[in-house]
């Protein structure tokens, strides 16, 4: 190939990249897509308001704080500060919110490419993140205003320090940096601790001929690190917010099976969740892996282990993964880490296998050959997909939240207050004031209580432990459906007017089986 041909490739291939990149900033208010493996996800109707609900009440309500409500700032207010100053300019909009997040995808993918340059060839960061942008799973989440992206771009930012270290020539500053940032991480969301492992090991094989210097980096990072995070500790305390702080950590405690032998079994599935990755790429990533520490005597598994960009990839891979092993709890968007990560290790593999400078050696020449083919074929097999999800979107949920909030306006019913899990979503998309029915300091009865809602949706069906708890002060009539989604569980948002009880009466558990419809009740969905 000539060097006018290579240039001329390039470009074409740089193009590509930009132009699905761009891919990700288009439709911003339609659905997350429908008829996906990763329908279940209920991130898709709850998440982005639950974790910017801080920001949204600060701009629609005048206050960020809500009492007896869920405070999930408190614990993370990384995202949710981000979100406040963007509104500013943007107002409250669902489309602002995920414009945001669209755009850590964007600075993640610059950080990929940088960190795979500092230890790879351009072919293979080229590759790396053209892995990030057809690849169908990363386009459906990033596009929510969730945690994992900017989680991730903290993350690789600090990565990008670390692996850069020896360069530097005041590198205890660089140290320091990338303690900082793992306190951001910390306080963007605090599973960062199960990614810990990854940029200590890369802080260790960067510097590892020279152990004081590693020492010293290691210090002052977690010194850094201690400070900051211990004074965001030390002011929620003095403000009087621990208690919401310990909150969230309790409604994140899943419960865990009896049996002696059910971390095995969690940790199976977990690892198995890694498929919604991608089935060819998680499966070669984890086939890299396994090579590589069998083959660890040969040079080039040694120097690929030890390599700090392939060694913290891989930890950041197994971290994440025991942590929804440890929580017992593994879902779709938990696994935005692990897709970054597993690009990054099978395009660093890819390069190390096919490493010129390298002893030759045919069987690991054409496994490189094999690695990299397939690597292409992925991409090109997740450009057609994504690009079918890009020309096909759907509006259901945001036709639903618009007619559910159109619907309470024009039927006044007391308090213009609803009560359900997806409220905060519904706030960021329409600005109808909502309390979570599912999550609250005190119980839903108490919160009822002090907050009086006129009115409730639930998906689908109604849970009796919740109609229960709102039978002790209100009767319920059910008055309009919505379709939105795809989840067969999840694919009808039902909305009912709360009718305060005759004469203020209070219904005790126990009286009766609240948990069944009452004469004055209108409930035509399932109990269950």
């Amino acid at each position: 190939m000539t060097q006018g041909t290579k240039r001329w490739f390039l470009l074409a291939w740089w193009g590509c990249i930009a132009v699905y990149a761009a891919f990700h900033a288009l439709h911003l208010r339609a659905d997350f897509p429908n008829f996906t493996p990763w329908f279940s996800d209920w991130a898709k109707y709850t998440d982005e308001g639950w974790y910017g609900n801080a920001a949204i009440r600060a701009h629609l309500f005048g206050n960020w704080y809500k009492p007896n409500g869920l405070n999930t700032a408190v614990a993370l207010p990384v995202l949710p500060f981000l979100e406040w100053v963007l509104f500013f300019f943007t107002g409250v909009t669902v489309e602002a919110a995920r414009g945001l997040t669209v755009f850590f995808f964007f600075v993640n993918v610059a950080l990929s490419y940088t960190l795979l340059r500092a230890r790879a060839p351009r072919w293979a960061a080229m590759l790396a993140v053209t892995l990030l942008v057809t690849s169908p799973f990363c386009y459906c989440f990033s596009r929510l205003a969730i945690l994992e992206q900017p989680l991730t771009l903290f993350f690789l930012a600090a990565l990008n320090l670390i692996v850069r270290l020896p360069r530097f020539r005041r590198p205890l500053l660089g140290a320091a940096l990338a303690g900082l940032l793992f306190a951001v991480m910390m306080l963007t969301k605090t599973t960062a601790v199960f990614l810990l492992p990854a940029l200590v090991w890369a802080a260790w094989a960067a510097l590892w001929q020279r152990w004081r210097l590693a020492l010293a980096c290691s210090a002052a990072a977690a010194a850094t690190a201690a400070v900051v995070y211990g004074s965001w500790l030390a002011l929620i305390t003095h403000a009087g917010l621990r208690a919401d702080f310990h909150y969230l950590f309790y409604i994140n405690d899943y419960p865990k099976p009896q049996e002696i032998y059910w971390p095995l079994v969690s940790l199976f599935w977990s690892a198995h969740g890694g498929l919604w990755v991608g089935r060819v790429l998680f499966s070669l990533a984890a086939l890299l892996s396994l090579c590589a520490l069998v083959a660890w005597k040969r040079r080039w598994a040694r120097a690929l282990l030890l390599d700090p960009v392939f060694g913290a990839s891989m930890l950041a891979v197994v971290g994440y993964i025991g942590f929804m092993a440890y929580q017992n709890h593994p879902q779709p968007r938990y696994f935005v880490v692990v897709a970054v990560f597993s690009f990054i290790l099978l395009t660093r593999g890819a390069a190390a296998l096919l490493e010129p400078n390298a002893a030759p050696h045919p069987l690991r020449y054409w496994s490189g050959i094999f690695l990299t083919s397939s690597l292409v074929a992925v991409a090109i097999n997740g450009a057609v997909r994504t690009a079918h999800f890009v020309r096909t979107p759907s509006y259901t949920f945001a036709r639903a939240a618009d007619g559910l909030t159109r619907y309470i306006d024009t039927h006044p019913n007391g308090r213009r207050l609803l009560l359900t899990i997806s409220d905060d979503e519904i706030t960021l998309m329409t600005h109808l004031p909502g309390i979570c029915d599912d999550f609250g300091t005190p119980e839903l009865p108490k919160r009822t209580v002090l907050d009086q809602p006129g009115w409730y949706a639930a998906w689908n069906d109604l849970d009796p432990g919740t109609l229960e708890d709102l039978h002790t002060h209100f009767s319920l009539e059910q008055v309009a459906e919505f379709p939105a989604f795809d989840d067969p569980e999840r694919n009808m948002l039902v909305l009912f007017k709360l009718h305060p009880l005759a004469n203020g009466e209070v219904r005790e558990y126990g009286d009766g089986d609240l948990q069944h419809p009452m004469p004055e009740d209108r409930i035509n969905v399932p109990i269950e």
